[in-house]
Protein backbone atom coordinates (compact mmCIF):
# COMPACT_ATOMS: atom_id res chain seq x y z
CA UNK A 1 0.00 0.00 0.00
CA UNK A 2 0.94 3.56 -0.57
CA UNK A 3 2.72 5.37 2.58
CA UNK A 4 0.34 7.57 2.93
CA UNK A 5 -2.73 5.11 3.89
CA UNK A 6 -0.57 2.30 5.89
CA UNK A 7 -1.73 3.87 8.62
CA UNK A 8 -5.28 4.45 8.23
CA UNK A 9 -4.95 0.51 6.44
CA UNK A 10 -3.46 -0.86 10.14
CA UNK A 11 -5.66 1.36 12.33
CA UNK A 12 -8.78 -0.66 10.54
CA UNK A 13 -7.29 -4.00 11.06
CA UNK A 14 -6.69 -2.92 14.68
CA UNK A 15 -10.02 -1.58 15.16
CA UNK A 16 -11.25 -5.32 13.51
CA UNK A 17 -8.64 -7.30 15.62
CA UNK A 18 -10.32 -5.60 19.06
CA UNK A 19 -13.93 -5.38 17.86
CA UNK A 20 -13.75 -9.35 16.96
CA UNK A 21 -12.94 -9.83 20.94
CA UNK A 22 -14.47 -7.00 22.55
CA UNK A 23 -17.14 -5.33 20.43
CA UNK A 24 -18.90 -3.56 23.74
CA UNK A 25 -15.74 -1.85 24.75
CA UNK A 26 -14.26 -0.47 21.72
CA UNK A 27 -16.22 2.63 21.63
CA UNK A 28 -15.31 3.25 24.79
CA UNK A 29 -11.70 2.57 24.37
CA UNK A 30 -11.72 5.07 21.06
CA UNK A 31 -13.42 7.66 23.43
CA UNK A 32 -10.75 7.63 26.26
CA UNK A 33 -8.26 7.52 23.34
CA UNK A 34 -10.25 11.00 21.93
CA UNK A 35 -10.26 12.70 25.59
CA UNK A 36 -6.90 11.99 26.25
CA UNK A 37 -5.60 13.26 22.55
CA UNK A 38 -7.75 16.99 23.56
CA UNK A 39 -6.18 17.06 26.77
CA UNK A 40 -2.76 16.59 25.35
CA UNK A 41 -2.98 19.05 23.07
CA UNK A 42 -3.85 21.94 25.47
CA UNK A 43 -1.13 20.92 28.06
CA UNK A 44 1.43 22.36 26.43
CA UNK A 45 0.08 25.70 26.10
CA UNK A 46 -0.92 25.81 30.09
CA UNK A 47 -0.20 27.41 32.79
CA UNK A 48 1.64 24.21 34.82
CA UNK A 49 -1.41 24.49 37.98
CA UNK A 50 -3.57 23.77 35.08
CA UNK A 51 -1.10 21.53 33.36
CA UNK A 52 -1.44 19.05 36.85
CA UNK A 53 -5.02 19.46 36.69
CA UNK A 54 -5.54 18.11 32.94
CA UNK A 55 -2.72 15.31 33.94
CA UNK A 56 -4.88 14.89 36.95
CA UNK A 57 -8.30 14.45 34.56
CA UNK A 58 -7.20 12.11 32.07
CA UNK A 59 -5.56 9.42 34.83
CA UNK A 60 -8.82 9.78 36.74
CA UNK A 61 -10.50 8.84 33.60
CA UNK A 62 -8.02 6.12 32.57
CA UNK A 63 -7.59 4.30 36.06
CA UNK A 64 -11.11 4.89 36.71
CA UNK A 65 -12.18 2.68 33.77
CA UNK A 66 -9.98 0.10 34.59
CA UNK A 67 -10.80 -0.10 38.51
CA UNK A 68 -14.78 -0.80 37.36
CA UNK A 69 -13.78 -2.76 34.56
CA UNK A 70 -11.25 -5.16 35.65
CA UNK A 71 -11.79 -4.47 39.68
CA UNK A 72 -15.59 -3.86 39.94
CA UNK A 73 -16.20 -7.86 40.64
CA UNK A 74 -13.17 -8.24 42.73
CA UNK A 75 -13.98 -5.35 44.97
CA UNK A 76 -18.04 -6.34 45.35
CA UNK A 77 -17.35 -9.90 46.07
CA UNK A 78 -15.19 -9.23 48.60
CA UNK A 79 -17.60 -6.71 50.01
CA UNK A 80 -20.24 -9.04 49.91
CA UNK A 81 -18.01 -11.86 52.15
CA UNK A 82 -17.86 -8.91 54.67
CA UNK A 83 -21.45 -8.58 54.35
CA UNK A 84 -22.20 -12.14 55.50
CA UNK A 85 -19.46 -12.17 58.14
CA UNK A 86 -21.59 -9.44 59.91
CA UNK A 87 -24.50 -11.64 58.79
CA UNK A 88 -25.89 -8.83 56.97
CA UNK A 89 -28.53 -9.21 53.92
CA UNK A 90 -26.14 -9.72 50.42
CA UNK A 91 -27.18 -7.62 47.38
CA UNK A 92 -27.23 -8.45 43.62
CA UNK A 93 -24.71 -7.14 41.30
CA UNK A 94 -24.48 -7.84 37.90
CA UNK A 95 -20.95 -9.01 37.01
CA UNK A 96 -19.12 -6.58 34.67
CA UNK A 97 -16.91 -8.56 31.97
CA UNK A 98 -13.48 -8.32 31.34
CA UNK A 99 -11.90 -6.84 28.50
CA UNK A 100 -9.27 -8.01 26.72
CA UNK A 101 -5.48 -5.72 27.11
CA UNK A 102 -7.14 -3.28 29.27
CA UNK A 103 -4.10 -3.21 31.61
CA UNK A 104 -1.71 -2.43 28.66
CA UNK A 105 -3.72 -0.29 27.08
CA UNK A 106 -4.52 1.48 30.31
CA UNK A 107 -0.47 1.84 31.04
CA UNK A 108 0.34 2.88 27.72
CA UNK A 109 -2.21 5.64 27.54
CA UNK A 110 -0.94 7.13 31.16
CA UNK A 111 2.54 7.00 29.98
CA UNK A 112 1.56 8.94 26.98
CA UNK A 113 -0.27 11.59 28.79
CA UNK A 114 2.45 11.67 31.57
CA UNK A 115 5.41 11.89 28.94
CA UNK A 116 3.73 14.52 27.12
CA UNK A 117 3.08 16.47 30.67
CA UNK A 118 7.07 16.29 31.37
CA UNK A 119 7.65 17.55 27.61
CA UNK A 120 9.50 14.88 26.72
CA UNK A 121 7.45 14.17 23.80
CA UNK A 122 5.38 16.58 21.68
CA UNK A 123 1.16 15.38 21.18
CA UNK A 124 0.13 13.88 18.67
CA UNK A 125 -1.25 15.91 16.29
CA UNK A 126 -3.30 13.38 14.27
CA UNK A 127 -6.05 11.61 16.42
CA UNK A 128 -5.90 8.58 14.19
CA UNK A 129 -2.24 8.04 14.94
CA UNK A 130 -2.31 8.11 18.25
CA UNK A 131 -5.41 6.17 18.43
CA UNK A 132 -2.77 3.51 16.26
CA UNK A 133 -0.59 3.67 19.37
CA UNK A 134 -2.79 2.48 21.43
CA UNK A 135 -4.97 -0.05 19.56
CA UNK A 136 -1.85 -1.19 17.57
CA UNK A 137 -3.06 -5.06 17.62
CA UNK A 138 0.06 -6.73 17.28
CA UNK A 139 1.05 -5.71 20.83
CA UNK A 140 -2.34 -5.03 22.35
CA UNK A 141 -3.33 -8.00 24.32
CA UNK A 142 -0.55 -8.75 26.28
CA UNK A 143 2.42 -6.45 25.23
CA UNK A 144 5.11 -5.67 25.52
CA UNK A 145 4.10 -2.24 26.89
CA UNK A 146 5.21 0.33 24.39
CA UNK A 147 5.73 4.27 24.97
CA UNK A 148 4.36 6.50 22.84
CA UNK A 149 8.05 8.08 22.60
CA UNK A 150 9.33 5.06 21.42
CA UNK A 151 7.41 4.91 18.28
CA UNK A 152 6.27 8.30 17.46
CA UNK A 153 8.71 8.69 14.95
CA UNK A 154 7.79 5.66 13.02
CA UNK A 155 3.96 6.39 12.96
CA UNK A 156 5.22 9.32 10.92
CA UNK A 157 7.91 7.53 8.98
CA UNK A 158 9.37 4.17 9.19
CA UNK A 159 10.20 4.02 5.04
CA UNK A 160 13.97 3.16 6.25
CA UNK A 161 13.03 0.11 8.28
CA UNK A 162 10.23 -1.10 6.14
CA UNK A 163 12.25 -3.61 4.43
CA UNK A 164 12.48 -7.67 2.64
CA UNK A 165 15.19 -8.07 5.51
CA UNK A 166 13.45 -6.82 8.13
CA UNK A 167 10.00 -8.29 6.71
CA UNK A 168 11.52 -11.76 6.64
CA UNK A 169 13.51 -11.38 10.15
CA UNK A 170 10.28 -10.37 11.39
CA UNK A 171 8.85 -13.48 10.74
CA UNK A 172 11.44 -15.56 11.84
CA UNK A 173 11.09 -13.60 15.21
CA UNK A 174 7.19 -14.13 14.79
CA UNK A 175 7.51 -18.03 14.37
CA UNK A 176 10.12 -18.20 17.66
CA UNK A 177 7.41 -16.51 19.52
CA UNK A 178 4.83 -19.51 17.98
CA UNK A 179 6.89 -22.25 18.52
CA UNK A 180 7.44 -21.31 22.07
CA UNK A 181 3.63 -21.02 22.46
CA UNK A 182 2.48 -24.26 20.12
CA UNK A 183 5.44 -26.60 20.69
CA UNK A 184 6.67 -26.16 24.60
CA UNK A 185 4.13 -23.76 26.50
CA UNK A 186 1.02 -25.51 25.44
CA UNK A 187 3.02 -28.86 26.07
CA UNK A 188 3.63 -27.98 29.30
CA UNK A 189 -0.03 -26.55 30.19
CA UNK A 190 -1.75 -29.93 29.70
CA UNK A 191 0.17 -31.43 32.18
CA UNK A 192 0.26 -28.58 34.60
CA UNK A 193 -3.44 -27.94 34.81
CA UNK A 194 -3.88 -31.83 35.44
CA UNK A 195 -2.03 -31.39 38.32
CA UNK A 196 -3.77 -27.66 39.99
CA UNK A 197 -6.56 -29.23 39.48
CA UNK A 198 -6.91 -31.78 42.10
CA UNK A 199 -5.71 -30.90 46.12
CA UNK A 200 -2.37 -31.36 46.85
CA UNK A 201 -3.14 -33.81 49.52
CA UNK A 202 -3.94 -36.36 46.71
CA UNK A 203 -0.44 -35.84 44.72
CA UNK A 204 3.29 -36.70 46.08
CA UNK A 205 5.80 -34.21 46.56
CA UNK A 206 7.98 -35.19 43.46
CA UNK A 207 4.41 -34.39 41.34
CA UNK A 208 3.91 -30.69 42.89
CA UNK A 209 7.49 -29.68 42.27
CA UNK A 210 7.13 -31.24 38.68
CA UNK A 211 3.89 -29.11 38.46
CA UNK A 212 5.31 -26.23 39.34
CA UNK A 213 8.46 -25.83 37.97
CA UNK A 214 6.23 -27.02 34.42
CA UNK A 215 4.33 -23.99 35.17
CA UNK A 216 7.71 -21.87 35.90
CA UNK A 217 8.87 -23.09 31.99
CA UNK A 218 5.33 -23.02 30.76
CA UNK A 219 4.63 -18.96 31.75
CA UNK A 220 8.16 -18.01 30.41
CA UNK A 221 7.84 -19.49 27.17
CA UNK A 222 3.86 -18.34 26.71
CA UNK A 223 4.38 -14.62 27.78
CA UNK A 224 7.97 -14.94 25.92
CA UNK A 225 6.43 -16.44 23.08
CA UNK A 226 3.73 -13.62 22.57
CA UNK A 227 6.59 -10.94 22.95
CA UNK A 228 8.45 -12.71 20.40
CA UNK A 229 5.54 -12.49 17.89
CA UNK A 230 4.32 -9.12 18.78
CA UNK A 231 8.05 -7.87 17.99
CA UNK A 232 8.22 -10.57 14.61
CA UNK A 233 4.98 -8.28 13.29
CA UNK A 234 6.03 -5.25 14.74
CA UNK A 235 9.00 -5.78 12.39
CA UNK A 236 6.94 -6.92 9.17
CA UNK A 237 4.93 -3.50 9.81
CA UNK A 238 7.93 -1.40 9.94
CA UNK A 239 8.01 -0.55 13.93
CA UNK A 240 10.69 -1.76 16.42
CA UNK A 241 9.09 -3.20 19.90
CA UNK A 242 10.75 -2.75 22.98
CA UNK A 243 12.56 -6.08 24.09
CA UNK A 244 10.63 -7.64 27.36
CA UNK A 245 12.92 -10.58 27.75
CA UNK A 246 16.30 -11.53 28.37
CA UNK A 247 17.04 -15.18 29.73
CA UNK A 248 15.25 -13.99 33.26
CA UNK A 249 15.98 -17.63 35.11
CA UNK A 250 19.90 -16.67 34.76
CA UNK A 251 19.46 -14.32 37.61
CA UNK A 252 21.86 -13.69 40.19
CA UNK A 253 19.31 -12.18 42.30
CA UNK A 254 14.99 -10.87 42.72
CA UNK A 255 16.21 -7.50 41.69
CA UNK A 256 18.27 -8.76 38.42
CA UNK A 257 15.22 -11.33 37.42
CA UNK A 258 12.90 -8.26 37.51
CA UNK A 259 15.20 -6.40 34.97
CA UNK A 260 15.25 -9.98 32.55
CA UNK A 261 11.58 -10.36 33.38
CA UNK A 262 8.78 -8.54 31.61
CA UNK A 263 11.14 -5.49 31.11
CA UNK A 264 9.14 -3.07 29.98
CA UNK A 265 6.50 -3.74 32.68
CA UNK A 266 9.18 -3.03 35.46
CA UNK A 267 10.78 0.30 33.41
CA UNK A 268 7.07 1.51 33.18
CA UNK A 269 6.73 0.72 37.31
CA UNK A 270 10.01 2.88 37.94
CA UNK A 271 10.05 5.67 35.51
CA UNK A 272 6.05 6.66 36.33
CA UNK A 273 5.73 5.10 39.99
CA UNK A 274 8.43 4.14 41.63
CA UNK A 275 10.53 7.63 40.89
CA UNK A 276 7.52 9.96 41.19
CA UNK A 277 6.69 8.64 44.97
CA UNK A 278 10.70 9.72 45.75
CA UNK A 279 12.52 6.53 44.54
CA UNK A 280 16.11 6.25 45.94
CA UNK A 281 15.91 9.61 47.24
CA UNK A 282 14.13 9.43 49.77
CA UNK A 283 14.94 8.00 53.06
CA UNK A 284 15.33 4.43 53.97
CA UNK A 285 12.18 3.13 55.50
CA UNK A 286 10.39 5.02 52.82
CA UNK A 287 12.19 3.74 49.66
CA UNK A 288 11.39 0.18 51.24
CA UNK A 289 7.94 1.21 51.18
CA UNK A 290 7.76 2.49 47.86
CA UNK A 291 9.12 -0.61 46.88
CA UNK A 292 6.17 -2.37 48.67
CA UNK A 293 3.65 -0.19 46.86
CA UNK A 294 5.08 -0.52 43.28
CA UNK A 295 5.07 -4.49 43.61
CA UNK A 296 1.30 -4.42 45.41
CA UNK A 297 0.73 -2.06 42.12
CA UNK A 298 2.42 -4.45 40.02
CA UNK A 299 0.32 -7.51 41.49
CA UNK A 300 -2.66 -6.25 41.81
CA UNK A 301 -2.01 -4.74 37.63
CA UNK A 302 -2.17 -8.78 37.31
CA UNK A 303 -5.11 -9.88 38.40
CA UNK A 304 -8.17 -8.79 40.74
CA UNK A 305 -7.19 -11.30 43.03
CA UNK A 306 -5.55 -11.89 46.25
CA UNK A 307 -3.10 -14.83 44.82
CA UNK A 308 -2.20 -12.04 42.55
CA UNK A 309 -1.40 -9.32 45.42
CA UNK A 310 0.43 -11.75 47.30
CA UNK A 311 2.73 -12.43 45.15
CA UNK A 312 3.20 -9.15 44.00
CA UNK A 313 3.88 -8.36 47.69
CA UNK A 314 6.26 -11.44 48.16
CA UNK A 315 8.50 -10.43 45.34
CA UNK A 316 8.39 -6.98 47.35
CA UNK A 317 9.75 -8.21 49.96
CA UNK A 318 12.58 -10.32 48.36
CA UNK A 319 13.71 -6.60 46.39
CA UNK A 320 13.81 -4.98 50.16
CA UNK A 321 15.76 -7.48 50.73
CA UNK A 322 18.50 -7.40 48.49
CA UNK A 323 18.47 -3.40 48.64
CA UNK A 324 19.01 -4.70 52.97
CA UNK A 325 21.67 -7.02 52.13
CA UNK A 326 20.48 -9.78 50.27
CA UNK A 327 22.50 -9.00 47.47
CA UNK A 328 26.22 -8.47 49.24
CA UNK A 329 25.58 -12.04 50.53
CA UNK A 330 24.02 -13.62 46.75
CA UNK A 331 27.61 -12.18 45.87
CA UNK A 332 29.97 -13.71 47.88
CA UNK A 333 27.74 -17.27 47.18
CA UNK A 334 29.18 -17.03 43.72
CA UNK A 335 27.15 -16.61 40.18
CA UNK A 336 25.61 -20.91 40.24
CA UNK A 337 24.59 -21.02 44.06
CA UNK A 338 22.96 -17.66 43.77
CA UNK A 339 21.12 -18.34 40.35
CA UNK A 340 19.71 -21.81 41.98
CA UNK A 341 18.65 -19.68 44.64
CA UNK A 342 17.21 -16.92 43.09
CA UNK A 343 15.28 -19.05 40.56
CA UNK A 344 13.44 -21.27 43.60
CA UNK A 345 12.28 -18.08 45.32
CA UNK A 346 10.90 -17.08 41.52
CA UNK A 347 9.17 -20.80 41.27
CA UNK A 348 8.01 -20.61 45.03
CA UNK A 349 6.26 -17.40 43.88
CA UNK A 350 4.71 -18.58 40.42
CA UNK A 351 2.80 -21.17 43.17
CA UNK A 352 0.53 -18.07 44.44
CA UNK A 353 0.43 -16.93 40.42
CA UNK A 354 -1.18 -20.12 39.43
CA UNK A 355 -3.13 -21.08 42.37
CA UNK A 356 -6.88 -19.88 42.43
CA UNK A 357 -6.56 -18.85 46.09
CA UNK A 358 -3.82 -18.38 48.78
CA UNK A 359 -4.85 -21.18 50.71
CA UNK A 360 -4.64 -23.67 48.17
CA UNK A 361 -1.04 -22.15 47.37
CA UNK A 362 0.16 -22.44 50.67
CA UNK A 363 -0.78 -26.56 50.81
CA UNK A 364 1.08 -26.71 47.44
CA UNK A 365 3.59 -24.93 49.24
CA UNK A 366 3.38 -27.03 52.33
CA UNK A 367 3.30 -30.69 49.96
CA UNK A 368 6.32 -29.14 48.02
CA UNK A 369 8.71 -29.65 50.75
CA UNK A 370 6.76 -32.76 52.85
CA UNK A 371 8.88 -34.94 51.44
CA UNK A 372 6.19 -37.43 50.98
CA UNK A 373 7.59 -39.50 47.89
CA UNK A 374 4.73 -41.87 47.80
CA UNK A 375 3.45 -43.07 43.89
CA UNK A 376 0.45 -41.43 42.88
CA UNK A 377 -1.98 -41.13 39.92
CA UNK A 378 0.25 -38.69 37.82
CA UNK A 379 2.79 -40.30 35.14
CA UNK A 380 4.62 -38.17 33.33
CA UNK A 381 4.95 -39.50 29.14
CA UNK A 382 8.21 -39.14 27.05
CA UNK A 383 6.61 -35.95 24.91
CA UNK A 384 6.11 -34.27 27.93
CA UNK A 385 9.66 -34.89 29.42
CA UNK A 386 11.16 -33.81 26.37
CA UNK A 387 9.50 -30.80 26.15
CA UNK A 388 10.60 -30.43 29.94
CA UNK A 389 13.78 -30.65 29.31
CA UNK A 390 13.81 -28.53 26.24
CA UNK A 391 12.82 -25.56 27.64
CA UNK A 392 14.82 -26.60 30.67
CA UNK A 393 18.01 -26.12 28.29
CA UNK A 394 16.39 -22.85 26.50
CA UNK A 395 15.77 -21.17 29.90
CA UNK A 396 19.53 -21.48 30.69
CA UNK A 397 21.45 -21.45 27.76
CA UNK A 398 21.64 -17.67 28.36
CA UNK A 399 23.87 -18.73 31.89
CA UNK A 400 27.17 -18.84 29.52
CA UNK A 401 27.82 -15.46 28.70
CA UNK A 402 28.91 -15.50 25.12
CA UNK A 403 25.27 -16.74 24.57
CA UNK A 404 23.28 -14.46 26.89
CA UNK A 405 22.78 -12.19 23.74
CA UNK A 406 22.73 -14.31 20.83
CA UNK A 407 18.94 -13.89 21.14
CA UNK A 408 19.52 -10.35 19.60
CA UNK A 409 22.35 -10.99 17.74
CA UNK A 410 19.92 -13.64 15.38
CA UNK A 411 16.91 -10.57 15.34
CA UNK A 412 19.84 -7.93 14.68
CA UNK A 413 17.94 -4.62 12.16
CA UNK A 414 20.89 -5.97 9.56
CA UNK A 415 21.20 -9.51 10.03
CA UNK A 416 23.86 -10.96 7.35
CA UNK A 417 22.73 -13.15 4.25
CA UNK A 418 23.45 -16.29 6.28
CA UNK A 419 22.09 -15.49 9.22
CA UNK A 420 18.73 -14.32 6.86
CA UNK A 421 18.74 -17.55 4.98
CA UNK A 422 18.95 -19.32 7.82
CA UNK A 423 16.55 -17.98 9.62
CA UNK A 424 13.91 -17.96 6.94
CA UNK A 425 14.52 -22.03 6.37
CA UNK A 426 14.06 -22.75 10.34
CA UNK A 427 11.21 -20.32 10.33
CA UNK A 428 9.62 -22.74 7.61
CA UNK A 429 10.36 -26.11 9.43
CA UNK A 430 8.79 -24.37 12.16
CA UNK A 431 5.69 -22.57 10.56
CA UNK A 432 5.18 -26.33 9.53
CA UNK A 433 5.85 -27.92 13.19
CA UNK A 434 3.45 -25.07 14.65
CA UNK A 435 0.40 -25.67 12.09
CA UNK A 436 0.54 -29.23 13.10
CA UNK A 437 1.04 -28.79 16.64
CA UNK A 438 -2.05 -26.25 16.90
CA UNK A 439 -4.39 -28.26 14.26
CA UNK A 440 -3.80 -31.58 16.52
CA UNK A 441 -4.43 -29.64 19.88
CA UNK A 442 -7.17 -27.58 21.73
CA UNK A 443 -7.67 -24.32 22.45
CA UNK A 444 -5.16 -23.09 24.83
CA UNK A 445 -5.24 -19.14 25.32
CA UNK A 446 -2.13 -17.07 25.89
CA UNK A 447 -1.93 -16.98 30.28
CA UNK A 448 -1.53 -12.78 29.95
CA UNK A 449 -4.65 -12.69 27.60
CA UNK A 450 -7.18 -12.14 30.42
CA UNK A 451 -4.60 -9.53 31.78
Amino acid sequence: MPYKVKNYILLIASLFFYSWGEPRFTLVVVASVLIDYFIAKKLPRSAEKSKKRWLALSIFINVGILLYVKYANFFVENLQELYALFGWKPFTWAKVALPVGISFITFQKISYMVDVYRGTTAPQRKFTDLLLYILMFPQLIAGPIVRYKDIAAQLTDRQHDDTYARRTNGFARFMVGLAKKGLIANVLAEQVDAIFAVSPHFFSTGTAWMGILAYTFQIYFDFSGYSDMALGLGQMLGFKFPENFNFPYISQSITEFWRRWHITLGAWMKDYLYIPLGGNRVPVPKMYLNLAIVFFVSGFWHGAAWTFIFWGLFHGFFLILDKMFMLKVLKKMGKLPSTLLTFLVVAVGWVFFRADNIGYGFRYLKKMFSFDFRIDEFYFDSRFLCIFFIALFCSFIGYFSKIENIQYQLFTNKPSPKILYFGFAVSVVLYLLCGGALLGGGLNPFIYFRF
